[in-house]
């Protein structure tokens, strides 16, 4: 896989986690800064790494797993793979300035 065709497959990526949400806040997982990195491998194998904005969300169990499906799902990816980590810990400064806005924090 070339440069090109990993930075198309990234896009369709963040496309993807652009659907995912967090059911107590009313924006997207990527724009929540939720998501800390995405590799892509030679292969088509997909790495990333995630955090929750709390160890006791109630989606931790449900959320990783509905980001691996839907990042499989992409015609160009063979594996995914989701690690949840929580360092650094996630606060409101990773968040994008369209969730601020949406937020009503700007």
């Amino acid at each position: 896989m070339n440069s090109v065709e990993k930075s198309q497959l990234q896009s369709q990526i963040i496309e993807v986690l652009e659907t995912c949400y967090d059911p107590e806040i009313p924006a997207n997982i990527y724009d929540l800064g939720l998501v800390y990195a995405i590799d892509i491998g030679e292969g088509g194998d997909v790495r990333i790494q995630m955090t929750l904005t709390t160890p006791n969300c109630p989606v931790a169990v449900s959320l990783p797993g509905e980001v691996q499906t839907k990042v499989e799902a992409i015609e160009s990816v063979q594996s995914a793979k989701v690690d949840v980590v929580w360092d650094p810990p996630w606060d409101t400064s990773r968040m994008s300035e369209g969730a601020k806005l949406q937020l009503g924090m700007i």
